[in-house]
């Protein structure tokens, strides 16, 4: 079972495949299944050419598997994980060119 455990659109400047992105969803996720659990940071960058234009576009997704164990959901580790999760993605932005503007939040957090 997959959960949205964090996800906000942010600001944000890239180009990918030809197309320059101006926006970016940032996700922490969970996977639990047979009794592991599994937490991964991920960022996609889209072009957000207006307003309320949320379209996503995934050539432009990257991740990172930050935890991998047996066991199941934790509140304390998933804080643990939110702490660390902008430097995790910007660490990926830097990686593939791109940059994700923390201080422009496009709309409200989104916990699940």
């Amino acid at each position: 079972m997959t959960v949205n455990v964090y996800e906000r659109y942010f600001e944000a400047e890239g180009c990918f495949s030809g197309v320059e992105r101006r926006a970016a969803l940032v996700m922490l996720t969970s996977d639990s299944c047979e009794g592991t659990v599994a937490y991964t940071a991920a960022v996609t960058f889209f072009p957000h050419s207006a307003p309320d234009d949320f379209a996503v576009s995934y050539d432009a997704y990257f991740g990172k598997e930050l935890y991998r164990a047996k066991g199941r959901r934790s509140k304390k580790r998933e804080a643990a994980m939110l702490g660390t999760l902008q430097a995790e993605l910007d660490g990926l932005a830097r990686e593939n060119g791109a940059e994700i503007f923390w201080d422009r939040p496009l709309g409200e957090e989104r916990r699940g």
